[in-house]
């Protein structure tokens, strides 16, 4: 069947290296996004590295302890010494009074570790600690993201990622070492993750038994965006040593074989999946319009 398409090795060079600058400096944003999460959400619970217990204080929150507690025992924890961090600690334990934060020296203390980067001017949203209001907000019990920061995030997120993929996709869609159907589900698969990873954010918010699902959709988007960018750069430049005289030649046999291929399997189970889904979908409609919403309609007219 003849090709409807340029394949990625057939395109002049000039596009070829239009579509490598453009994977090459996404794929390096890629790598300090993930960087960025060990430094931020990775250090959650005071340890290095991203783990469950992580994403439950990020977003569900330590409910044991005040926002400010948590920071320090956390993602702050290298920012001051342990004894100015521990005098902070008793001050919020005292009840975090306006009248012991100078006799304290607690203001001391702020303004010589925090300032410089919890001020007026400070990117992403960081509290103004140069106002004891903010300062204060932080030192009631800690219920993780609220949600105008995750009403804020998750836009971003959704506008961003999603034109990052479909750019990535329509790079990868001129491949030609994959069947159509393996492309669809490549090229589907981010903003499935997507969706569910925004989501997952809003649902451990809610409860912690989520936070599974925070890391399930990270790996699921991980996987897709480095399948894809494997591939077209593999295509693009390194062709016939590796789909012609290398490892990929054998899989291109297997692709070719008149049998059906795991691609083909892939997508059958796809397909059924999406009709589970849908019936699941449907049943879960009914449940809402016969159960939940009758109840939500009449606290909302008690309330009104």
């Amino acid at each position: 069947m003849a090709m409807k398409y340029t394949p990625l090795k057939d395109h002049d060079t000039p596009i070829k290296v239009l579509f490598t600058g453009y994977l090459c400096t996404v794929g390096i944003g890629y790598f300090f996004a993930l960087v960025q999460i060990l430094f931020t959400h990775g250090m959650a619970d005071g340890k290095f590295g991203l783990s469950v217990d992580d994403i439950v204080y990020s977003y569900y929150g330590n409910r044991s302890g005040t926002v400010l507690e948590q920071k320090l025992n956390g993602s702050m924890k290298d920012k001051a010494p342990e004894q100015e961090r521990f005098k902070i600690m008793e001050w919020v334990r005292d009840g975090a009074l306006i009248e012991d934060y100078k006799d304290d020296g607690i203001d001391k203390i702020i303004e010589s570790r925090c300032v410089m980067c919890h001020n007026e001017s400070a990117a992403g949203g960081l509290p103004d600690f140069t106002k004891f209001e903010q300062l204060k907000a932080l030192t009631s019990q800690d219920t993780g993201a609220t949600f105008s920061s995750l009403i804020r995030v998750s836009h971003i997120h959704l506008f961003g990622i999603s034109f990052i993929f479909m750019f990535v996709g329509l790079i990868f869609s001129f491949a030609e070492t994959t069947t159509t159907q393996y492309k669809c589900i490549a090229i589907g698969m981010p903003y499935a993750f997507l969706i569910a990873d925004i989501l997952s954010w809003w649902l451990t918010k809610i409860h912690p038994m989520f936070a599974w699902l925070v890391i399930l959709a990270g790996m699921g988007m991980a996987v897709s965006f480095i399948f894809m960018w494997a591939t077209s750069i593999l295509e693009m430049w390194f062709f016939k040593p590796v789909f012609i005289d290398g490892f990929g030649s054998r899989y291109l046999q297997w692709r070719d074989n008149s049998g059906a291929s795991i691609a083909d399997r892939v997508w059958f189970y796809v397909k059924e999946l999406a009709k589970q889904v849908k019936r699941a979908g449907v049943f879960a409609k009914e449940q809402w319009l016969m159960h939940a919403w009758p109840v939500i309609k009449s606290w909302l007219n008690k309330t009104g």
